[in-house]
């Protein structure tokens, strides 16, 4: 336990006592946090073995700086697996501004601002770099890119929150 945060920073030998193979590409990094709590798991592709849990808090809020504690805790840049996480959770991860932004989308350069474009461009460009201070970056990116899936159901659930109101 360090500032706060369960973690194991041992996965390797979490593995050997479990009499699992550690191969990072077969296993992917789920996080999930929200206003009271930080949680992490490790997914095995396939399902095939159990979930297991790498890191937890009660107390931690959903924030850059307390995902960065995580990434360092489990020791990320070692394994540097797939990430599974909610749109929220990716944009923390990647260092974007949370709020009032202009430019939203960590995909591509889309000007969330430009009403009179939102239904009339069909191609926005991609984003080249995640440079902070330059378009709404706030901070370093904590993992890359590439890493990153996208969960259909998070994205499912988000579009259908903009055309069901209750």
């Amino acid at each position: 336990m360090e500032r706060g945060l369960v973690a194991c920073n041992d996965i390797d030998g979490v593995m050997q006592t479990l009499n699992f193979n550690h191969n990072p590409l077969d296993w992917r990094l789920f996080i999930d946090s929200s206003k009271l709590s930080l949680k992490a798991v490790l997914l095995h592709n396939g399902n095939i073995l159990p979930s297991i849990p790498v890191g937890h808090s009660v107390h931690k809020k959903e924030s850059y700086e307390n995902l960065k504690i995580l990434m360092e805790a489990i020791h990320y840049d070692k394994f540097k697996w797939q990430i599974c996480c909610d749109l929220k959770v990716i944009s923390l991860l990647l260092g974007l501004q949370r709020e009032y932004t202009k430019y939203c989308c960590f995909i591509c350069e889309w000007d969330s601002r430009a009403r009179s474009l939102h239904y009339s461009k069909k191609d926005w460009p991609a984003r080249k770099s995640l440079e902070p201070r330059i378009m709404n970056v706030k901070n370093q990116p904590l993992v890359e890119p590439s890493k990153i899936l996208l969960l259909s159901m998070h994205l499912k659930l988000g579009l259908m929150k903009n055309f069901v109101k209750p």
